[in-house]
């Protein structure tokens, strides 16, 4: 997908192996990890400032921001919530380094690399932390000399690394080619700006929050004159930087800590299709929150301001419960794909097409589930309002073209249907989800002379096991029994960890009285996917063709025990006597 992160990925499969696809344990590791990044910003401006007023303010403010709600709401923001954990703690474990003396030193010097590494595992935007070390180094005014420099060398070799990594997967993905509409160096900068200041004014005001920020629309052959004031932004900051470096060392360091972390986010090289995003300045944020929570303690320092410290606090409090409101309300939106796709059609109804592609699929799978006449016409006719808008907005979009024939496959209009197809097919001939879906088309239209070119098709646009798959299906259907095992045999070689293509198989030897081997195809099924009640199902349907009556007994009591719902009474009564 254009990511290089395999701690999260490991984090998933972790969760995985114990609740499968339930959301909830997801969730609850998200808002956890989520809960421990604050605690860890409380810890780590605690170590920096010893001020406890500061270090609380920060870590409220990190903890309640609307902006960090995607990055713990949304189980893919897992990343962000993870590479920080790693990430601030080698900050931590780094002040600790700066203080320590002997052998300990050399300890916590070990300790921040791996911590390093375990961060660019999680996401490699982790890269920034050599430049976060260097700004610590300013905050607790070390002198800058080589060995500090020297010391740094493994943190910038290992960011470089790892920097390369990412470009090279997001390029071979395809995430960096995804902007259909050239930019040029000059409205790349202008851009880049633009999202800089967004991400300024948000952090204060986090009004007009999306899911999905889209790409501005070029008047003509440009950006709008707008644009091209945004990069006096930046030059302010800069400037603001420079006068302030030796009398402000506060200010000085959380706004270039928020630079440091955000400026490989700011879409200057483009990635994805969206120009800005909430979960981006998850880790950003922590220097703006800093210089805030500071100068908020700075009230309860001296004797001079002591007398403005409750009125502050008041404000700061009143602050921070609009700040849980506007979270509590993100969260909502957050809720379900229906209630974040209205959402960002809502706040841009006109840039959008994506969201109402991906609110009219949802549509389309509430149709297919379901069984009232009435809420079944009401599904079909959102999912094709919304599908059709998607198209209208971005005619060159192949998505929405694949789900209106879906359901117009599945609704009978079988000529309607192909149109559709064949629309997507010119826009992306090498799409292996309109090969098949024509395929299954045909199929449904007893043509299967068409049906099995499209099978053949689909194979080599995609040669995948699933391909393979899905074309012995087909020959098994229509009666070619040798043809589809040796179609699925290619789909098994392909796929080896796909438990469906050992489960086809497996029928398909059972019905031809090749029963060895088809209880072997289910042992494998059952291996991969030991919760599947069919499997056991099947595999106890072989064992009474072979007379072994008390191991097909056991199978189907043990499909029953996962749920499985599709037993035949007569048959389990039967081995019950």
């Amino acid at each position: 997908m254009g990511n290089y992160h395999p701690f999260t990925i490991l984090s998933y499969a972790i969760e995985y192996s114990f609740v499968r696809i339930e959301p909830w344990l997801y969730h609850f590791d998200n808002l956890l990890l989520h809960v421990l990044d604050t605690l860890l910003v409380y810890w780590l401006v605690m170590l920096l400032t010893r001020r406890p007023i500061a270090a609380i303010i920060t870590a409220i403010l990190f903890g309640l921001h609307p902006m960090h709600v995607e990055s713990a709401a949304w189980v893919s923001g897992r990343k962000d919530v993870l590479y920080s954990l790693f990430y601030l703690s080698a900050g931590i474990a780094y002040v600790y380094y700066l203080r320590a003396t002997g052998p300990q030193k050399t300890k916590w010097y070990i300790a921040i690399l791996v911590l390093f590494i375990c961060s660019l595992l999680a996401k490699p935007v982790a890269v920034s932390l050599p430049l976060t070390l260097l700004l610590i180094d300013y905050f607790e005014k070390r002198e800058w000399n080589n060995k500090v420099l020297i010391e740094k060398i493994p943190h910038f070799l290992l960011a470089i690394l790892f920097g390369i990594i990412a470009v090279t997967v997001q390029h071979s993905a395809g995430a960096m080619d995804m902007q259909k509409v050239h930019y040029n160096f000059i409205e790349r900068i202008a851009l880049g700006c633009y999202a800089l200041d967004t991400y300024l004014w948000k952090a204060i005001a986090p009004a007009n929050l999306s899911n999905f920020y889209a790409y501005p629309q070029k008047t003509g052959d440009s950006l709008p004159p707008l644009f091209y004031l945004y990069p006096l932004t930046a030059i302010a900051l800069v400037v603001a930087a420079w006068k302030l470096l030796r009398k402000n060392r506060i200010a000085v360091f959380g706004l270039l800590l928020f630079i440091a972390n955000i400026a490989l986010l700011l879409q200057f090289i483009p990635v994805g299709e969206a120009i800005l995003a909430d979960r981006y300045s998850y880790m950003p944020y922590l220097g703006l929150f800093f210089i805030a929570g500071w100068y908020v303690s700075e009230y309860f320092a001296g004797t001079q301001k002591i007398k403005y410290a409750s009125a502050i606090l008041w404000v700061s409090g009143a602050y921070m419960v609009l700040l849980f409101i506007v979270s509590y309300q993100r969260c909502m939106v957050w809720y379900n794909p229906i209630s974040l796709w209205n959402d960002a059609i809502e706040k841009d109804p006109v840039h959008n097409p994506g969201a109402y592609n991906n609110l009219g699929f949802i549509y389309y799978q509430k149709w297919a589930a379901a069984g009232d006449p009435i809420e079944k016409r009401t599904d079909y006719d959102s999912a094709m309002l919304l599908l059709n808008k998607a198209i209208e907005l971005k005619p060159s979009f192949v998505n929405p073209y694949i789900s209106l024939g879906e359901m117009q496959r599945g609704a009978g209009k079988y000529e309607e249907a192909k149109q559709s197809y064949f629309k997507a097919m010119k826009l992306n001939p090498r799409d292996p989800n309109l090969t098949l879906g024509l395929a299954i088309l045909y199929l449904f239209m007893k043509d299967t002379a068409s049906s099995g070119y499209w099978f053949r098709t689909a194979i080599d646009v995609d040669p995948s096991a699933q391909a393979h798959g899905n074309y012995a299906n087909f020959l098994n259907m229509t009666g070619k029994t040798d043809s589809a095992i040796m179609e699925y045999s290619i789909a098994v070689a392909k796929g080896p960890g796909q438990y469906s293509q050992y489960l086809n198989r497996g029928k398909v030897y059972r019905e031809n009285n090749r029963v060895d081997d088809a209880i072997s195809d289910f042992n494998n099924a059952i291996r991969l996917n030991p919760d599947l009640g069919e499997l056991y199902y099947e595999r106890s349907l072989a064992y009474n063709k072979k007379g072994n009556r008390t191991q097909a007994l056991q199978d189907v009591e043990k499909a029953a025990a996962l749920g499985y719902n599709k037993i035949d009474d007569v048959y389990y009564k039967g081995l019950k006597q």
